[in-house]
């Protein structure tokens, strides 16, 4: 192969020099072409829960930085200028322009949106987040909310959750029939089917339940999120896994046509600062769930495991329910397909390089 001619020094300092000056002009006049934007977002989490809330701060704050500051969002909690349920409608109708929320939470207006969100039994947070990317998540869900004036990327994970505080030890499936549980969307219809009674109890009326007797188990978040709600005076018992919640995904969603009108460099912009926020978020709670989970256990927690025939009850009461879900609704049925199929994939590659893995240096942490 004949060697590439070399360059004389002179040509790379000219090139160099001209390069220098275009970044130099170029940069500044770009950003002087940009209009200046002023977005308003509303979060469907109070700022007390300041990883969930917090996402929306650094996806802002991305924003602003990547635009030079043109492109600014003005963050508001849950029940500012929306309640926690009402974002979704105040961007659809062009009331804000964006929200922070969990898509699940609208699946009554549309049920494929759980897989958005999260199912149980569903994927773990580096699996949910391939299948936005590389799955072609994020493309399906944004053919369904066109229809609502809608467009969203993903902008957040928890990872898994826990499975809840409990008054009493659960000992098997039978122990949930007529338990009052809060847990809501598609997990409650799920626990229907065991004989629970879902109960919708916001965040904060959650503790004056439990007091009052109006509860008798209560799903919530994750360690970090759940120490703050000081349950384990009422409900000590602490159960794992969060079956029904294995990643929970956040979206920053868009009025349509407000995403539509920004400049391309803006859409670029959001883009990456969704990532950041997507991948902060995860990290945050990575990062902090184990301290929380010792001094929740130091303060009184009792962690248990479900036993293992609720947990196969669990799984075929998921099963039932979402097939009687998908014969009424094709685009919850194309969802469960496309969703599905990512995640039986996804768990061969996890039983031969990832769980091994990480089961051998659990085995050798608990050896000492």
């Amino acid at each position: 192969m004949t060697p590439a001619p070399r360059m004389k020094r002179r040509e790379l300092l000219t090139i160099g020099g001209l390069a220098a000056l275009g970044a130099g002009v170029a940069s500044p006049a770009v950003a002087q072409a940009q209009p200046e934007v002023k977005w308003r977002l509303t979060s469907s989490f109070p700022a007390v829960l300041d990883n969930l809330y917090g996402g929306a701060d650094i996806f802002a704050r991305a924003v602003a930085d990547l635009t030079d500051g043109r492109f600014s969002i003005e963050i508001h909690p849950a029940g500012e200028i929306a309640s926690a349920l009402d974002g979704f409608d105040a961007v659809k109708k062009g009331e804000i322009q964006c929200a922070q929320t969990a898509l699940h939470y609208h699946w009554g207006v549309e049920p494929s949106l759980v897989f958005a969100t999260a199912v149980p039994f569903g994927m773990n947070a580096r699996q949910q987040n391939a299948f936005f990317k590389q799955g072609g998540g994020t493309d399906f869900f944004n053919e369904v909310l066109v229809s609502h004036n809608l467009y969203a990327l993903p902008a957040g994970n928890t990872g898994c959750q826990m499975g809840g505080w409990f008054r009493k030890e659960v000992r098997a499936a039978a122990d949930f029939r007529g338990m009052r549980f809060r847990i809501s969307g598609l997990a409650g219809r799920v626990m229907q089917k065991l004989g629970s009674v879902p109960q919708a109890v916001a965040r904060s009326d959650l503790y004056s339940a439990f007091e009052a007797g109006k509860l008798d188990a209560a799903s919530w978040v994750a360690p970090v999120d759940d120490e703050k709600l000081n349950l384990s005076k009422f409900a000590p018992y602490y159960y794992y896994p969060g079956w029904f919640q294995g990643s929970m995904a956040v979206h920053i969603v868009m009025n349509l046509k407000a995403w539509n009108d920004l400049p391309k460099a803006y859409q670029a912009a959001v883009r990456a600062a969704s990532d950041m926020a997507n991948a902060e978020m995860q990290a945050r709670y990575d990062a902090q769930n184990t301290a929380a989970l010792k001094r929740l256990v130091a303060g009184g927690a009792q962690l248990r495991a479900f036993p293992a025939d609720a947990m196969d009850a669990f799984w075929q009461a998921t099963n039932d329910t979402m097939q009687e879900i998908a014969a009424t609704d094709e685009k919850f049925a194309r969802a469960q397909e496309l969703y599905l199929a990512f995640r039986n994939d996804e768990y061969l590659w996890w039983q031969v390089g990832e769980y091994p893995y990480d089961n051998f240096i659990i085995r050798q942490r608990a050896r000492g």
